[in-house]
């Protein structure tokens, strides 16, 4: 029996056997440009809500996050397995598990693999990790790799492991607690579920102590760094503060990233030089952002809200499925939006709109069906 077969269930199976379920799983298409395709659509995005992609590769970390140290070279054999997203899944948890007798081989890796994701995914656990010797090869790799994604993940990974700011203890607890029996998916009319997370500086938000009775609480959970949609979303943030101070509405960002990854987003870190924008995000952010960044690490809350955590890859990274909940001053949730995909998801004019005229209907021309 799996630990997917069995929720209940807390040890691991054999590595063997969680590589296999990945390996035995039929995964949307990734194209080319390291976007995942709906198979039954052929656009970007997956559009089924019930799809369980996302729980496969989460599960599949989670057990081998859950193994450890002491399975490290197990482990490290998926970066030679013939399935991607085996390949995907012992990267990513072998930069959460944080310890450097994987580095080499997640050098190689980051320097040869055929797919964008699996060297994506490798540049990241080289930052994860944090020993120096890696600097060489992402140097190189920021130079050379012909993905523009995989070279963004290069520049960050230097400048984390520069800061010594690698995966955390509490990334990987995050990650060993997940349980699949809390996994759900909130609809308009029901409570929201309670939860407690950091924001960037390491200070605990806790949404019923937020709930008042007076103002409403709009979470939105966003992708990366890398996402200009997200980017678009602090502006208009930052340009309505005063809009939603007036109309007694509380925001926060979810980022299902570790510590370095979620400073980067808020403009607390490294200021990269992005394919889509010629202005610094760190000079907008750093006096403006008025509202918490909340660090869902490994998706928790957002799997028990039902954003699905890695549902499809964008830009070389398997990330969650974006969404905007609006809860009232009561605590029940009156809207709750899942993207399909990149910009299909409410504005935040949108959300104050809803909010201000009490009609919790929203559509998008671009919203996959």
């Amino acid at each position: 029996m799996t630990l997917i077969d069995n929720p209940e269930t807390i040890q691991p199976t054999s590595i063997s056997e969680v590589f296999q379920r990945v390996a035995n799983h039929d995964f949307h298409p990734v194209s080319e440009k390291s976007f995942t395709k709906d198979r039954r659509l052929l656009t970007d995005g997956i559009a089924d809500l019930a799809d369980d992609d996302w729980r496969v590769r989460l599960l599949a970390v989670r057990d081998l996050v859950i193994a450890g140290p002491d399975a490290l070279e197990d482990i490290t054999r998926g970066l030679d397995a013939e399935a991607i997203h085996v390949r995907y899944v012992a990267a990513t948890a072998l930069g959460i598990i944080g310890d450097d007798a994987a580095a080499d081989a997640l050098e190689r890796t980051a320097r040869d693999d055929p797919d964008a994701l699996a060297r994506s995914a490798a540049t990241m656990a080289l930052g994860q990790i944090g020993r120096s010797d890696s600097l060489k090869v992402l140097r190189h790799i920021e130079e050379q790799d012909p993905s523009q994604d995989v070279r963004h993940q290069a520049e960050l990974a230097m400048d984390q492991i520069e800061k010594s700011m690698g995966s955390t203890e509490q990334l990987r607890e995050a990650f060993r607690s997940l349980d699949p029996a809390s996994f759900g998916r909130v609809r308009p009319g029901e409570a929201a579920p309670d939860f407690e997370l950091p924001n960037t500086e390491g200070a605990r938000w806790h949404l019923d102590e937020t709930l008042d009775g007076e103002h409403w609480i709009v979470l939105v959970w966003v992708f990366a760094d890398w996402c200009p949609v997200c980017h678009r979303e602090f502006a208009e943030l930052i340009e309505l503060r005063k809009e939603f101070s007036e109309t007694n509405v509380r925001v926060a960002t979810l980022e299902a990233h570790d510590t370095y990854r979620s400073r980067v987003m808020v403009g607390k870190e490294l200021d990269p030089k992005y394919w889509f924008a010629e202005e610094s995000f760190q000079e907008a952010y750093v006096d403006n952002i008025w509202w918490p960044h909340l660090m869902d690490r490994a998706g928790a809350v957002g799997a028990r809200y039902g954003i699905d955590p890695m549902a499809y890859a964008v830009h070389a990274e398997y990330i969650n499925r974006p969404a905007t909940i609006i809860i009232g001053p009561d605590g029940i949730v009156r809207l709750a939006w899942f993207g399909t995909y990149w910009g299909d998801r409410p504005s935040m004019s949108d959300v104050l709109g809803m909010i201000r005229s009490g009609e919790f209907e929203f559509n998008h021309a671009n919203a996959s069906e």
